[in-house]
């Protein structure tokens, strides 16, 4: 919005009052012709817009128009002469009292906008500024991060890419090295290079060129077998796997050859689903045996001896898998499946009750007797048990759980 004071003719004193402008609910003080002057002193009104949207009914006086809109004569001058005045309409000298004569305005005279109908409808300026500079931060940072993921994907796929004639450089698909299909892969070779005699090697020089490269084929195709003797496979299977890198790893075979237990370690090279092996294998010692040296165990001969009482039935009873009589022998939310005929109940060979509290983790060795079988070749089997046991009335048992036992029974 903006103020113009537009002087039509020199003031002179006395000639002057306190017009007032009405505009909305907000009253303009401005010099005015008093009644009788010859002269009329400058007037000022308001801009064209006055700060909501709407268009003044005051304007300014070159705007195309007399200059005079929203004003109406008053008689204030001299009848016929120029000086007649001008007030605004709805002007009211009840309301605003009588005009001061030869005195100027004062800034208390003027009644001035509130600072919310100057603001209403426009930007006041600045008052948002602030909030370029949290942008800005927010900008700068995504392209700081851009240029650097860009720069250290090039250093790295430069620094990954092949001198000459080596592996492809690994993929997102291929960052891992296919570890199960490796072990198939080492598993089949197995099976050709452990097996060779002089009557077969021809047989055994095509099985292994279709593992490993043409060149190492051409160079050793008996992968260092000098072509006597015998070697002959009973059983392998995967033991172990080493990986390298994506694209390197070393397979160990766990295999029984000749009637010896022994460790085979084989070299794979792998490209995604492509691989070979890269060169000759390597025998390793089979697994050591150690020696076991278990804990003394404090036995509880009462519980014992109720067990070795209740067992044979409950033993009866998983051997035929007969629910039924089973629930009899299980603690309140135990459940077991039993073995459904496959052997009949001998004997119980040993238990093993530690002392402790109306729980209990017991061994129990069992001798099966396998069925099916005539009476006078019987076939019977021992093997233990850890269960785990609780008694719930004085002297009465009952299993909670049954599995293979990690402890042999009676060993002290």
């Amino acid at each position: 919005m903006a103020l113009v004071i537009v002087r039509n003719r020199p003031l002179t004193e006395g000639s002057c009052r306190t017009m007032v402008i009405k505009t909305g609910t907000k009253s303009w003080a401005v010099p005015a012709c008093y009644a009788g002057a010859e002269t009329c002193g400058g007037v000022m009104i308001r801009g064209p817009y006055p700060g909501n949207g709407t268009r003044s009914s005051v304007h300014y006086l070159d705007s195309g128009g007399s200059g005079r809109a929203g004003f109406t004569r008053a008689g204030l001058g001299p009848a016929g002469s120029d000086s007649d005045g001008f007030v605004p309409d709805g002007y009211s000298p009840e309301r605003l009292g009588p005009p001061r004569l030869g005195t100027a305005m004062t800034q208390d005279e003027i009644s001035w906008p509130s600072s919310d109908s100057r603001t209403r409808g426009s930007w006041g300026g600045a008052g948002g500024r602030w909030l370029l500079w949290p942008l800005r931060v927010v900008l700068w940072s995504a392209l700081l991060v851009i240029v650097y993921r860009g720069v250290t994907g090039i250093a790295f796929n430069q620094a990954s890419a092949p001198s000459g004639g080596g592996l492809p450089a690994a993929s997102p698909a291929s960052a891992q090295f296919p570890v199960t299909l490796a072990e198939a892969y080492a598993a089949e070779f197995g099976q050709a290079y452990l097996n060779f005699s002089p009557q077969t090697q021809a047989q055994r020089e095509e099985e292994l060129a279709a593992f490993v490269p043409a060149s190492v084929a051409d160079a050793n195709p008996d992968l260092g077998w000098n072509g006597s003797g015998e070697l002959s496979l009973e059983s392998e299977q995967v033991a172990d796997i080493s990986v390298q890198d994506p694209h390197h790893a070393v397979v160990t075979l766990l295999a029984t050859v000749n009637g010896q237990l022994m460790e085979l370690g084989v070299p794979i090279v792998a490209a995604g689903n492509r691989m070979a092996v890269s060169g000759e294998p390597a025998w390793l010692p089979a697994p050591q045996q150690i020696s076991i040296r278990p804990a003394a165990v404090r036995s509880d001969p009462v519980a014992q001896n109720a067990l070795m009482n209740e067992l044979p039935a409950f033993f009866t009873a998983y051997a035929g898998g007969d629910s039924a009589a089973l629930n009899r022998f299980l603690a309140p939310g135990a459940s077991l499946a039993g073995l459904d005929g496959t052997v009949t109940f001998d004997s119980i060979a040993g238990v093993d009750v530690p002392a402790g509290g109306a729980t209990r983790q017991i061994s129990v060795t069992v001798i099966w007797q396998l069925a099916g079988q005539d009476e006078s070749s019987v076939t019977k089997l021992a093997m233990t048990y850890g269960m785990s046991v609780v008694e719930l009335q004085s002297g009465k048992w009952y299993v909670k759980e049954i599995s293979a036992s990690t402890e042999a029974v009676g060993a002290q």
